[in-house]
C-alpha cells in the first residue's frame, strides 16, 4: 500500500483509536471490539506487551479492509522499524524525533510525531511529516488549532489526549484532520467490557461523521 493510500485511508477514518493494554491478546480483544464498532484507524501502542506481534496479527486478520493498524508511542527508529516490518502502516510518536522521521520516509510510511509548539510543528514538517499530533490536546484546547492554522495554513493535524465524544465537535470545527482517542474509548476493556468499547465506538463515529 502506497503511502498517499494509507494517508487517504487514514483521513477517511477520522477517528483512530488509542490502544494500550496489559497483555497481547487484551490489546486484540480491545482493537476487534473497536472495529466492530466502525472505528478503522488503530494506533496500537508499543507500551503494550509484544506490539510488534499484535500489529502483525491485526494486519492478517484485516488484510484486504479498510483497517488502518498503525504503531504508537514509538520512540525510537528501532523502534520504528520493528513496527514497519511487523506491518504498521503508520507511525505515531508523543514527541518528535529526527531518526524515527528518517526510517518512516526511507520506508514511505506515515510518521505522525507529537508537537505543541510552532517550533516544533516546524522541525516535524521540515523532516516530512504529513500530519502533526497536538499533544496533549486536553492542555491545548480545540482553539489551538485555528492559531496554529494562522502561521501554517497546510498542516493537518491530529488532537490527541483528551478528546473525547462530549468534545468531538469542537476540534472537528476548529479544523482537526482526524482524531486520537484513547482512555474514553478503551478504558472498559480493563474490565473485559467490550460490549462498552464497541458502543463507545459506535458513539464516536456516528458523532464524527454527523459533522461532516
Amino acid at each position: 500500500m502506497k503511502r498517499v493510500e494509507i494517508l487517504n485511508n487514514v483521513k477517511k477514518a477520522g477517528v483512530v483509536a488509542v490502544v494500550r493494554g496489559d497483555s497481547k491478546e487484551q490489546a486484540i480483544k480491545t482493537v476487534d471490539a473497536i472495529v466492530e464498532g466502525g472505528v478503522k484507524g488503530i494506533e496500537l501502542t508499543f507500551t503494550v506487551p509484544n506490539a510488534d506481534q499484535a500489529i502483525s496479527e491485526l494486519n492478517e486478520k484485516y488484510a484486504g479492509t479498510d483497517v488502518m493498524v498503525g504503531a504508537g508511542t514509538v520512540l525510537d527508529p528501532v523502534s520504528a522499524r520493528i513496527a514497519i516490518i511487523a506491518g504498521a502502516k503508520f507511525i505515531v510518536s508523543p514527541s518528535f524525533n529526527e531518526e524515527v522521521a528518517k526510517i518512516s520516509n526511507l520506508y514511505q510510511i506515515p510518521y505522525i510525531p507529537g508537537t505543541f509548539t510552532n517550533t516544533e510543528i516546524q522541525h516535524a514538517l521540515e523532516f516530512g511529516a504529513d500530519i502533526v499530533k497536538l499533544f496533549p490536546g486536553s492542555i491545548a484546547q480545540p482553539g489551538a488549532i485555528k492559531e496554529i492554522h494562522g502561521p501554517f495554513p497546510y498542516v493537518s493535524v491530529m488532537p490527541s489526549g483528551g478528546v473525547n465524544a462530549d468534545n468531538l465537535g469542537e476540534w472537528k470545527e476548529a479544523g482537526a484532520l482526524i482524531v486520537g482517542v484513547g482512555g474514553s474509548l478503551s478504558a472498559p476493556a480493563a474490565k473485559g467490557d467490550y460490549a462498552a468499547v464497541t458502543a463507545n465506538a459506535k458513539e464516536l463515529i456516528s458523532k464524527w461523521n454527523s459533522f461532516e
